[in-house]
């Protein structure tokens, strides 16, 4: 992905967090990273969604300190104040290359489980597809210095989403868009499966089968190039 179109990428799935529900007023923030440059552009700090421009996402080195023009591979320097999230998604980039893209959201359903403190089980083909497995929750902690990615790298599982107790949501996957992706679905499932425990008790799908609808996804599934 060249560096404009990271960019690009990073305004969409920032604006729409909003428009899909996730956030509400400044909560949450999305972010992607140039692996080539080591340049990650994450939302500022309190700025609205509405008036969020493409120019206004803050650059960072993956050592947390401010890009400077020349190190920016499209010389867009932003003069604003990056998220105060931007400690833990900074730090999924360092623990796992794999990692293209994080959102963080507090959208309704997965909060409601995560102020339970409880994951969300693998009841769905649609989660099976898509997270390999139930969605784990990670107790609650403070938000002191790393405590939240800590506790992010310790309970996250092959699911590209986990939620944190008493608080909220983090997605991430190679692109921020699979990364938005995955936040989207995670609050989809996050309220059917409230709205079928109305109904009794909910079943996990058994894990030969999870396997089966993973693997189907992840090989069967769209368009090559795409």
């Amino acid at each position: 992905m060249k560096f404009l179109q990271l960019r690009q990428e990073v305004y969409w799935a920032n604006i729409n967090l909003p428009k899909s529900g996730l956030v509400t007023m400044h909560s949450g923030n999305a972010s992607g990273i140039d692996r080539d440059s080591g340049i990650i552009l994450i939302k500022p700090s309190g700025i609205d969604y509405e008036t969020l421009r493409p120019e206004d996402l803050v650059a960072l080195k993956l050592n947390g300190e401010a890009a400077t023009t020349d190190e920016i591979p499209d010389g867009i320097l932003s003069p604003l104040r990056p998220s105060v999230d931007a400690i833990h998604h900074l730090g999924l980039y360092r623990e796992d290359a794999s990692i293209g893209g994080v959102v963080h959201t507090h959208s309704n359903y997965a909060t409601a489980w995560a102020v339970h403190q409880s994951p969300i089980p693998c009841s769905l083909t649609a989660m099976a597809d898509e997270f390999g497995g139930g969605i784990p929750c990670a107790p609650y902690v403070d938000n002191d210095g790393e405590n939240i990615l800590k506790a992010i790298i310790t309970h996250r599982t092959k699911s590209p989403a986990i939620l944190l107790g008493h608080h909220g949501v983090f997605a991430f996957d190679s692109t921020p868009k699979k990364a938005f992706k995955a936040a989207v679905m995670t609050e989809d499932c996050a309220k059917t499966l409230l709205l079928a425990m109305h109904l009794g008790k909910v079943v996990p799908l058994p894990e030969v089968e999870i396997v089966k609808w993973w693997n189907r996804y992840h090989t069967a599934y769209g368009q090559v190039g795409y």
